[in-house]
């Protein structure tokens, strides 16, 4: 009896022993994701505090306003949030193609002893500084656009509202494309690993069936990864929305709303960049600040909008399952 008693408790213990790592990583994971949400939960608690002067001032009308005047302390925060959401639009225009056009050059059609190389020099551009970005697009980027690309791209379309208007140099697409050029390498890293993630399987069904390298990639690679792919694209969007640096050395910093690109433009983060450090008065700070307040909400409702279409496009590819 004392050797069964003996044999179980061994056997408990043993059961205890193999659950306990389970158990320990569980619960630092959920540590984790708890973290991230006091975090926000914090940030925006004190974006809020500091804002609440500007809050009780205008209102709902901050959003929807488009006079910026320090000087006579009235502010609206309209033309930033105008100025960031189309910048991070045109980023990911021309970003988006481009990195998942590269990731599937990487991955699919590149020889092996060049694939290395390639992926050291995206790996070497995402670890660029934006202030070197920014002194790129204005000194080489912004002169050579200027004279050679905005003029043709103005005489062949210039019949939309978009590409009408003086040519600055300076606009809200030069920022834009510096943008797109700094998430590049994001969206091309993760895009590859999407890809890399693809089984082998997929891709040796498609040609036994005799399907073309095109038809392959087509069918049963971007077909697979589809999902991951719009994430890859989210996570670029998420680094648009906040770039400062690059932007507000290109973007050309006018607090205006035009439908034409080759205006000058301000985004939330640039406008709070350039004038906290002179913000001379309580109102002008705590306007500051619900720009940024606003600019987290704006993060928030992207991040949650593309959850709602990624859950959308999951149930469309089960009911056709």
């Amino acid at each position: 009896m004392q050797v069964v008693n003996h044999q179980f408790k061994k056997n408990e213990l043993l059961l205890k022993s193999s659950v306990l790592p389970d158990i320990s990583f569980k619960s630092l994971s959920a540590l984790g994701a708890l973290v991230i949400i006091v975090l926000i939960a914090l940030v925006g608690f004190e974006l809020y505090e500091k804002s609440k002067i500007s809050i009780h001032q205008f209102g709902v009308g901050f959003t929807h306003t488009t006079t910026w005047d320090p000087a006579a302390d009235v502010y609206g925060a309209l033309p930033f949030i105008y100025g960031t959401l189309v910048s991070s639009i045109l980023a990911l225009i021309f970003a988006v193609p481009l990195g998942i056009g590269s990731a599937l050059f990487i991955s699919e059609i590149a020889p092996l002893r060049y694939r290395q190389m390639l992926i050291s020099t995206i790996e070497l551009l995402a670890s660029v500084p934006s202030v070197i970005y920014g002194l790129w697009g204005i000194f080489v980027l912004i002169p050579w656009m200027r004279d050679h690309v905005y003029p043709g791209l103005q005489d062949a379309l210039g019949f939309l509202p978009f590409f009408k208007g003086p040519i600055y140099g300076v606009s809200m697409l030069s920022g834009g494309i510096v943008v797109a050029v700094m998430i590049l390498p994001i969206i091309t890293s993760f895009s590859r690993e999407i890809l890399r993630s693809v089984p082998d399987t997929q891709r040796e069904a498609a040609y036994a069936l005799g399907a073309t390298r095109w038809e392959v990639i087509r069918i049963a690679v971007l077909s697979y990864a589809k999902r991951g792919l719009y994430g890859a694209g989210i996570l670029g969007l998420g680094r648009a929305l906040g770039e400062t640096m690059a932007i507000t050395m290109v973007i050309g910093n006018s607090p205006v709303i035009s439908s034409s690109l080759f205006a000058p433009g301000y985004t939330l983060a640039s406008v709070i960049a350039n004038e906290f450090t002179e913000a001379t008065t309580d109102m002008h700070l705590s306007s500051l600040f619900e720009l940024g307040l606003v600019l987290l909400v704006i993060t928030l409702i992207v991040n949650a909008i593309a959850q709602l279409m990624l859950r959308q496009l999951t149930i469309g590819e089960v009911e056709k399952a």
